[in-house]
């Protein structure tokens, strides 16, 4: 997916103390099976030295406060980019957060980020990890200020931007271009549907669960990016511990209590616990639970109630092994190894 395209600038000179440097556009290609992107990237434009920078920031534990949590602690490449078996993302001081940490995948084609929709541009999403208390307590000034202290960072910052300052807002960009270029788009359904070999071989069972999806899940699921990006009460049983209100968060407004982002299920089987609050341990837990496991309320989402009252998904034991299997066709082992989105500290 990444690929050099065009010059774009020189973005220092020997007056600067450093050799000029080529800096060249990437080729952010959209895969023939996915939709338009949902952001638009031009404003910000993935390059070589941009994307290398922020890729580097991310694994950079002096994001936090006490310098001991990076975002890649709880967004882990070989989980697609999740926290992996964590019901709670962790973070710095020891702290245990309130919320499942979500996949990064697939960013520029979302149009909300965070499961109550409290970003809705992939440039400044990362705002709201650092400065979050039980995250990473920390502030993009104060970042700025210790990375100004770094050489290296002084060389790549120069690299990457016209002006090469070291800014909040070229720490955000440099994350931006980074988090652009992450696309996951080489499972075997991906495959399937674009007729590459070897992936238009389904077996029986997984064409089977991919009828089944489309019939029952594809309606919020939707696309090839498999989230509509809309905020869904699923009748999930509030945490009594927690009585996390959802999009009301952040709207404010009664009518979006316990509504959270639609996820995507790209790299599902990679991802447990499952749900918001992570309480699923499996696929097999999550689909017990759209068969008989919800709880009614006032915002909950139309399409989870039938024409009798009725709540849930109805699936026998049979189709839930055919969508578990066709689930598994989601993951993508190119892009939970891809080297491009690992960095060496």
């Amino acid at each position: 997916m990444i690929g050099l395209l065009a010059l774009s600038f020189i973005s220092c000179n020997k007056d600067d103390g450093y050799e000029a440097v080529v800096n060249e556009r990437l080729d952010f290609v959209v895969p023939a099976n996915f939709p338009a992107p949902a952001q638009d990237i031009e404003h910000n434009y993935p390059t070589q030295k941009g994307f290398e920078l922020g890729r580097k920031l991310f694994y950079d534990t002096r994001l936090s406060a006490n310098n001991t949590i990076s975002c890649s602690f709880c967004h882990e490449q070989e989980n697609a980019f999740t926290h992996h078996g964590h019901t709670f993302s962790h973070g710095i001081y020891d702290q245990e957060g309130t919320r499942n940490a979500p996949a990064v995948q697939n960013m520029a084609f979302q149009s909300q980020y965070f499961y109550d929709g409290a970003s809705d541009a992939i440039d400044m999403l990362s705002i709201a990890p650092i400065h979050n208390p039980v995250e990473m307590d920390e502030t993009l000034e104060n970042i700025a200020v210790k990375l100004k202290q770094d050489k290296e960072y002084v060389k790549l910052f120069n690299q990457a931007f016209e002006g090469g300052q070291i800014t909040s807002g070229n720490i955000l960009k440099a994350l931006g271009q980074f988090m652009t270029m992450m696309v996951s788009a080489n499972s075997k359904y991906d495959k399937f549907v674009r007729s590459e070999p070897p992936g238009n071989n389904f077996n029986q069972k997984e064409m089977q669960g991919l009828e089944l999806f489309r019939q029952k899940c594809a309606s919020c699921h939707a696309t090839d990016i498999f989230t509509d990006s809309s905020f869904r009460n699923n009748g999930l049983p509030p945490n009594p511990n927690l009585n996390d209100l959802g999009r009301e968060t952040v709207t404010g407004f009664k009518r979006d209590r316990y509504k959270f982002k639609v996820p995507s299920l790209r790299n599902v089987e990679l991802t447990a616990p499952y749900m918001h609050d992570g309480r699923f341990g499996s696929l097999e837990s999550v689909l017990n639970f759209y068969r008989n496991g919800m709880t009614d309320s006032e915002t909950l989402d139309e399409q989870l109630r039938a024409e009798d009252g009725t709540l849930g998904i109805p699936l026998t034991d049979e189709e839930k092994e055919a969508l578990i299997a066709f689930l598994k066709t989601l993951t993508d082992e190119e892009y939970i190894n891809n080297p491009l989105f690992y960095y060496q500290t």
